[in-house]
């Protein structure tokens, strides 16, 4: 079975702030499934490292919608390299088959049922990043790490 990963998960630093976010659970799933790493935020476009990015207005679901969007802590509107790492991170699944997504979590981008609450201040709220929100109305299982 293949699933896609968050890259960060597996020790590629990719992170906004040039780190990464390695995980041992992660890892030793490659031993189980074949892992298909991915970065959506690089995928769109963004460098490494990036200023902090949080999801003003709602979640990843309003974001798809046009309701909210993505902001960096300077001001900067970086919804359209969410969107695009998102549809990026759609394809691969798809086109590998994958029916199950492991991302990293509380990311604007990759977190599964709690994410930033968009001030800036690491206060959490319920929600899913931008790319949980399009795999999950795609079909597609999204866990957290």
């Amino acid at each position: 079975m293949k699933v896609v990963i968050s890259a960060c998960l597996l020790g590629v630093r990719c992170r906004y702030d040039g780190g990464d976010s390695r995980n041992e659970t992660a890892i030793k799933q490659g031993k189980k499934y074949e892992l298909i790493p991915v970065c959506p935020e690089e995928s769109g476009g963004l460098s490494t490292p990036r200023p902090p990015a949080e999801i003003i207005g709602g979640d990843g679901g309003d974001v798809l919608d046009g309701k909210a969007k993505v902001m960096t802590a300077d001001g900067t509107d970086v919804t359209a390299a969410y969107l695009k790492g998102a549809y990026h991170a759609l394809e691969v699944a798809q086109s590998n088959g994958a029916t199950h997504v492991v991302l990293k979590a509380r990311s604007p981008s990759c977190g599964c049922g709690d994410i930033y609450d968009g001030t800036f201040s690491g206060t959490l709220t319920s929600g899913d990043g931008v790319t949980t929100a399009l795999l999950k109305q795609h079909g597609i299982i999204v866990t957290s790490l």
